[in-house]
């Protein structure tokens, strides 16, 4: 059994002006051929894709093809676009026959000019290999599901868990493949598109509607019938012209019942809606104030306005300007990517004190520059190791520890992880224990600092990724989508 893999994937927030280019993508590897299997981290959808291949027994050989990962950021370039789509026709051209395809993307990538980027690469992928040739889409979990990514593929499986387990999607949607194409299965698909967006503050699967809504997903796979059931809450920041909540439900030979379970799942994401929009966030200030306030550190405070992780560029200073206005005693971690910051606190040189001005770079319609004094730490940069699911080595580019009264800033050239992951900090010689606060631009995120956290407060912060859906400047969205209007059925 000859299978094919190929895993490309970024997530696009279209409120980010900043385009995504391949630059990005190297800098947590571009790997071909054997490398992507000899690259891929151990808790990887690639990983999972291998652990599928070993515990089903069967003489399976994998070509894989193309590994490419990016960091969250805005619409890819045409040239990325280009690129990938030129490595994904000469690898199947090159790999010859094959039984199967594992087709690992994410589902919320948006290029120059293209809404839809992967429709388009699994309309590729048809397209050389024929209408015969399974093909089981892996998605990440906030993906914008097309009628074009549905006609090219034979099943998809997404994310179950929110924090993602891409492991786990790798090796399920393996595993259906290897049955599809052993056991001769007959998938039938059936998907609804669901008029909804949120922010992502009700996100984690863990608790409250998203719990119930993925909980209820897994019981209908209790029935043999069903291969796969998994919902797609769209990440919120996406703005194209067929956004949206959506469900798939895949049968085996059974599309009335995938139809019926379809519509089911969507029925019960559309009598949560309200549940979805619940705001938990407070103002900046209040959050700043009640981590200083804290028994005991590390208190993480999430810039939900400028969440890397979902694609803002990292450049937002409006935690910086509260704790150094209201004066915090404990000490506080900042990351910033600001090229021009870096190369203006290199110029002065470790131990200099260096007034400059900080955020502001690149999103502009919600940031200004503030005006920081503070001394420089220390200077390093380059590839770092990280314990990462997605990744085993980041690279930065060159990175400043600058101090600034209480706040020590990690400023990148690179978005990297931003400062989401301790290792990140500790990689230039930071001693988390001394510190009190840790800002992560993220969302929901949290896990990595989860073993030193003792309270999680959510600053509703403005910019790309906040959670005020109502005022960002959507221009492509489907209308109506609820919130942005009252809809009474979706169906509508």
């Amino acid at each position: 059994m000859r299978i094919a893999l190929i895993h490309v994937a970024q997530e696009t927030n279209d409120f980010n002006p900043s385009p995504t280019t391949l630059a990005d993508y190297e800098a947590f590897g571009i790997h071909e051929g054997a490398a992507v299997i000899e690259n891929a981290s151990a808790s990887s959808q690639v990983a999972g894709y291998l652990a599928a291949v070993a515990e089903s027994g069967l003489p399976v050989e994998t070509i894989p093809i193309i590994r490419a990962w990016s960091v969250a950021g805005g619409r890819i370039s045409r040239e990325a676009f280009d690129f990938f789509q030129d490595k994904i026709r000469e690898g199947l051209r090159i790999a010859g026959p094959i039984d199967g395809l594992a087709l690992q993307l994410h589902g919320a990538c948006a290029a120059e000019g293209i809404d839809d980027v992967e429709g388009a690469q699994a309309e590729l992928c048809r397209a050389i290999l024929g209408p015969d040739v399974p093909i089981v889409l892996g998605l990440d979990h906030h993906a914008n599901v097309t009628q074009k990514i549905i006609d090219n593929c034979t099943a998809i499986a997404g994310h179950r868990t929110q924090p993602h387990d891409v492991f786990d999607t790798g090796k399920v949607g393996t595993e259906l493949l290897l049955r599809i194409v052993r056991d001769k299965l007959k998938p039938a698909m059936a998907w609804r598109k669901i008029p909804l967006l949120s922010h992502q503050e009700q996100f984690l699967t863990s608790k409250g509607p998203m719990k119930i809504w993925f909980d209820r997903a897994r019981a209908l796979e209790a029935d043999p019938r069903v291969l796969q059931a998994s919902n797609y809450p769209m990440q919120p920041w996406l703005d194209v012209a067929e956004g949206g909540w959506s469900t798939i439900v895949v049968t085996d030979g059974a599309p009335e019942l995938a139809e019926t379970l379809a519509d089911e799942l969507a029925d019960l994401a559309w009598s949560m809606r309200d549940d979805f929009q619940v705001r938990e966030a407070v103002s900046i200030d209040d959050a700043v104030r009640m981590a200083d306030a804290a028994a005991r550190g590390m208190v993480v405070i999430s810039d939900t306005g400028d969440t890397v992780f979902g694609g803002a560029a990292g450049d937002s200073n409006l935690i910086l300007e509260a704790m150094l206005r209201l004066g915090i005693r404990g000490k506080a971690l900042i990351p910033l990517i600001s090229p021009a910051a870096v190369a203006r606190l290199i110029e002065a040189g470790e131990g200099a004190s260096v007034t400059l001005p900080l955020g502001g770079d690149v999103a502009t319609a919600f940031f200004e520059p503030l005006e920081v004094t503070g001394t420089v730490r220390r200077i390093g940069g380059g590839s770092i190791s990280l314990d990462y699911n997605h990744q085993s080595h980041v690279e930065m580019g060159r990175v400043v520890v600058f101090d600034a009264g209480p706040v020590t800033l990690l400023i990148s050239e690179l978005r990297g992880v931003a400062g989401n992951l301790p290792g990140v900090y500790e990689a230039f010689g930071i001693d988390l224990s001394a510190y009190k606060m840790a800002v992560l631009k993220t969302a929901s995120n949290f896990q990595y600092f989860a073993p030193i956290t003792s309270q999680v407060i959510r600053a509703d912060t403005r910019g790309p990724g906040q959670s005020d859906v109502f005022t960002l400047p959507w221009k492509r969205i489907p209308r109506p989508v609820y919130p942005l209007e009252k809809i009474e059925d979706w169906r509508a």
